[in-house]
């Protein structure tokens, strides 16, 4: 029969009190008590009509939703076979479990060639997991995927779509540009930043090669650990900055690049009596 398909179950069940048609000819009987308890769609209807009618899918998709109801269980085979239809099903219906299941289902098998498909139906079926899936493969692959028939059915007969995608790629797209940007500039300021924390562990504690007048530098002292090449370079810089020639004359990039050095920090110290770092005050 076609209710064993379907009513595996522990549960002991009385009699099925309601049919349920589809587009195959012969009626499914169930219980209205399953389907009123598993879907508020469905309670209307019961209450309704008295008559549950389900068309626009294959009819072992609709056997495969039922089994759910009763068991909430699917096979992995109805899962791959009718996910889709499932998915539509679950939210015309509002069972959130099976939508849950569908939408990562299908989201786990979507492909250049379906992405299409795919992506209308997670807009119509409200599955916001599925569309960013489907949006996130759209942006890693659109040169593939505009090559499919998918793709081109939806340039002629769904423009306004087209135009939508096209326009969330660019948005994303964007979105990648500021976040490099922003990342970008955050590596110049973690750079700035050990920069001023290096120029004052020279002018306070000493170095390798420089360090304030009150501090003698040991002879074969270590390379500094703390700030590594980062204190190398900022000490070949203070002592270009002490020699140069053509500081005075504004012709030296490395000293224009020292006084910034010596400038941002002045900005940010707190301690312009106290603080050894040239120039401060």
């Amino acid at each position: 029969m076609v209710m064993d398909t379907f009513m595996n179950t522990t549960r002991v069940l009385p009699e099925p009190d309601i049919y349920l048609y589809t587009s195959v000819s012969t009626p499914i009987p169930v219980h209205a008590s399953i389907l009123v308890s598993a879907s508020p769609v469905l309670e209307n209807m019961v209450m309704s009509h008295k008559i549950i009618k389900i068309s626009g899918v294959p009819y072992r998709a609709v056997i495969a939703f039922l089994r759910f109801l009763y068991s909430f269980r699917c096979t992995e085979e109805e899962m791959e076979k009718y996910g889709m239809h499932l998915l539509v099903l679950s939210h015309v219906y509002m069972v959130a479990e099976l939508k849950r299941r569908c939408a990562k289902q299908v989201g786990e098998h979507v492909t250049e060639e379906s992405v299409v498909d795919v992506l209308q139906l997670s807009r119509l079926c409200d599955a916001p997991d599925l569309y960013l899936k489907c949006v996130k493969l759209l942006d890693e692959r659109f040169m593939k995927v505009e090559r499919t028939e998918g793709w081109q059915f939806l340039q002629h007969h769904d423009p306004q779509l087209e135009l939508d995608i096209l326009s969330l790629l660019d948005q994303n797209d964007n979105r990648k540009k500021r976040l490099m940007k922003r990342k970008k500039q955050e590596k110049v300021y973690m750079q700035l930043s050990e920069a001023m924390e290096c120029i004052e562990h020279i002018c306070t504690e000493g170095c390798t090669n420089v360090g304030p007048y009150d501090v003698e530098l040991r002879k074969g002292r270590e390379p500094c650990t703390k700030f590594g090449d980062t204190c190398q370079g900022m000490q070949a810089l203070i002592q270009h900055f002490a020699t140069c020639t053509m500081r005075n004359s504004g012709g030296c990039m490395r000293c224009k690049r020292m006084w910034q050095l010596f400038r941002l920090h002045s900005s940010v110290c707190h301690h312009h009596d106290s603080c050894k770092v040239p120039l401060c005050r």
